[in-house]
């Protein structure tokens, strides 16, 4: 679909997406840490099983859509992933930052402090006005070459999804994909 220069700007000035690249590491890459803490959680579970919110719903739909386009299998939720995800989404809208690092902990550092044992794991972070339609989230992160890969890789099998709004009303969304240890 063509899309008009000035209806590229608006898009780009609704969507912010995290100027350095998504992250993209795997275990052997991360150095050992010790981390003491406990991780605030807010998503709904239920017996490990996830109730997603509708937001939750239409962006787990659109990245499926996304990937059955190249056919690759469908990402399965995962409650301890949808945690961790919410987590980081509430934590950038209390910081109003949009970032894959905050309070020195790294998407791994975060993985591992809540006990998600994974082999890879990558992670896409947005932000946008409330009235953003969660298609344009999805086209700004097709659009980008690494977000894309993200939810076009195929080795994860699993999804883990945060929405948060600031008190301004602007919303951090955090995708977590994850390939876990056997």
């Amino acid at each position: 679909m063509f899309i008009e220069e000035t209806e590229f700007a608006r898009l780009r000035r609704q969507i912010a997406i995290a100027q350095n690249p998504p992250f993209r590491q795997d275990e052997s890459m991360m150095s050992r840490v010790l981390l003491l803490g406990l991780l605030v959680i807010t998503s709904t579970i239920r017996a490990g099983e996830v109730v997603l919110t509708a937001t939750e719903k239409k962006i787990l739909e659109l990245t499926n859509e996304e990937r059955k386009k190249k056919e690759l299998p469908p990402l399965k939720t995962n409650a301890l992933l949808f945690k961790v995800a919410q987590a980081h989404s509430e934590n950038m809208a209390r910081q109003g930052k949009m970032e894959h690092k905050l309070d020195g902990m790294t998407p791994l550092q975060r993985l591992r402090a809540a006990g998600y044992p994974y082999n890879k794991a990558f992670e896409n972070i947005g932000s946008g006005d409330a009235d953003v339609p969660l298609e344009d989230l999805m086209k700004a992160w097709m659009d980008s070459k690494g977000h894309r890969e993200n939810i076009l890789n195929d080795v994860c099998t699993e999804i883990g999804l945060g929405v948060a709004r600031d008190k301004n009303g602007q919303v951090y969304y955090t995708q977590l994909f994850g390939h876990p240890k056997k």
